[in-house]
């Protein structure tokens, strides 16, 4: 008899299934597939024995089990499996019958793609494809009834697509498709305020780990679509997609939108959104619209006063660099006066925080809970300056402080002052003063110089790149008592000499 490899046919048909492998030739003692076989006798008729003859007839009374014609039967619509979970295969034979003693096998787009086997009561994987390796298990609980199920583990996105479910007996043999989709959720959409752009704000809206590729939208206030700026889609190792969609908000229309992003198959999205308030916008100066309205009339005059106050101005912003580089002062770090958490430079111009705090001597003068230390020098009286390079993001935050300022608990914003500071956290550039005032920065300044008349109560702040001012605040009393070198260290700091 040949072994179950040998006899792949059609449904009642002997003809070899293509990707099986050749069938030998059918022996004139066997009748064709989906029929009983004749047992073979030896000899001539005269020399059957009488019992031979008796198990010829129950033979051939009694139908074999091997000769039962049979159905497989799939799910009638496309499975749906989320990434990186696990997926149950079903199908099932029709009349219901033991399935113990059948091969049973899943492959792909052809017989040879193996995804699992079931052959003489134990599974095979020699064959079985590499990337199926050790995440197939035959759930065997329903055999007997000739019900059976694949579980399919740790589920990407490569194995989205079709699969066959192939049962095959002795001598007979039928199959089913069914289909696999994958789906899976991603990231919360993340905001951010890009900048100015064609006299509104550019806000972008970015999410990753998508299957298939998402759907994204911006709203309004109201609910309604608003046209994107730009989108971009883009899928990265692993098959997952990600998303970048642009908007462009203007004063007073759209200041209020969201960001949603949504996976069709799975019928849910994600969304964020963020309000932009009127004040972030840039505005005209009211001078400008009067000197327009002058410019008709008196083109000639307001030309010549644009020109002189023009170079007026930048004459004292030049004369005004010229003095923060004169008045240039030598700052280190005080490492008395350092966060534990604190990890200062040799040359004690440099600071960036540690993964764990210091065993360091509790002094008076060391800060206990916020990232910070002072200069070693203090100034009273005279003008000086300095630079810090910042980087690009992080939470810091650099200025003066008076020898006063509390150094044990969290810092306070009340109304007597102590420290004079800009720098950068809650994702934004800020002030450090009552109000903790927003910076809307046209750049990203990489190194800031500190600028202190202490005479004149008067401390500014430069972005050296492109020499231009960061923030200045309202003249202050020192009232006498030494200012030091403000420093907040959330990312590194280094002082330049």
């Amino acid at each position: 008899m040949r072994s179950a490899r040998q006899r792949r046919s059609g449904a009642g048909s002997r003809s070899p299934r293509p990707g099986a492998g050749k069938v030998p030739r059918e022996p004139p003692e066997e009748q064709s597939a989906g029929t009983m076989k004749w047992p073979r006798f030896h000899g001539s008729a005269a020399g059957v024995s009488l019992p031979g003859f008796l198990l010829f007839l129950i033979h051939l009374l009694i139908p074999s089990s091997e000769a039962a014609q049979f159905t497989v039967v799939g799910p009638d619509q496309p499975v749906t499996a989320v990434v990186g979970g696990d997926v149950e295969l079903v199908c099932h034979l029709t009349p219901p019958m033991s399935a113990e003693n059948m091969e049973v096998r899943w492959f792909r787009t052809d017989f040879s793609s193996l995804v699992h086997v079931y052959h003489n009561g134990k599974e095979e994987t020699d064959a079985q494809m590499p990337e199926y390796v050790g995440r197939t298990d035959l759930l065997r609980g329903g055999l007997h009834d000739g019900r059976v199920a694949l579980r399919l583990r740790n589920v990407q996105p490569s194995d989205e697509g079709r699969y066959t479910c192939y049962f095959q007996s002795v001598s007979f043999y039928s199959e089913a498709p069914l289909e696999l989709r994958v789906a899976a959720l991603g990231s919360t959409p993340l905001l951010s305020v890009e900048g100015y752009q064609d006299g509104g704000i550019r806000v972008v809206c970015r999410s990753a780990g998508w299957y298939p590729e998402p759907q994204v939208s911006w709203r309004d206030v109201a609910g309604q679509q608003v046209p994107p700026l730009s989108e971009t889609k883009f899928q990265r190792d692993g098959g997952l997609f990600g998303a970048e969609t642009s908007i462009l908000v203007t004063p007073l229309a759209n200041q209020n939108v969201s960001c949603s992003v949504g996976n069709s198959r799975l019928g849910q999205d994600k969304g964020s959104a963020v309000y932009i308030a009127e004040s972030f916008f840039p505005k005209e100066s009211p001078w400008i619209a009067v000197l327009c309205t002058l410019l008709v009339v008196q083109l000639g005059v307001i030309g010549f006063l644009i020109y002189f106050f023009t170079t007026k101005e930048r004459k004292a912003a030049e004369h005004r660099w010229k003095d923060c580089l004169a008045d240039a002062a030598d700052v280190t770090l005080d490492p008395a006066t350092a966060h534990p958490q604190l990890v200062l430079s040799a040359d004690g111009r440099g600071v960036r925080r540690g993964p764990a705090p210091q065993d360091l001597p509790d002094n008076p003068e060391r800060f206990d809970a916020v990232l910070a230390a002072l200069g070693r020098e203090g100034f009273r009286g005279g003008r000086r300056s300095w630079e810090v390079e910042v980087g690009v993001g992080g939470v810091w935050a650099v200025g003066v402080a008076r020898e006063s300022v509390r150094r044990k608990g969290r810092m306070s914003h009340s109304p007597a002052q102590e420290i004079w500071a800009v720098g950068r956290w809650g994702g934004c550039y800020r002030a450090y003063a009552p109000g903790e005032t927003v910076l809307p920065l046209p750049g990203v300044p990489r190194r800031v110089r500190v600028t202190l008349d202490y005479d004149a109560g008067r401390v500014a702040f430069f972005d050296v790149g492109n020499h231009g001012p960061i923030f200045v605040f309202p003249p202050a009393a020192f009232d006498g008592e030494r200012v030091f070198p403000f420093f907040l260290a959330g990312c590194p700091l280094r002082l330049c000499p």
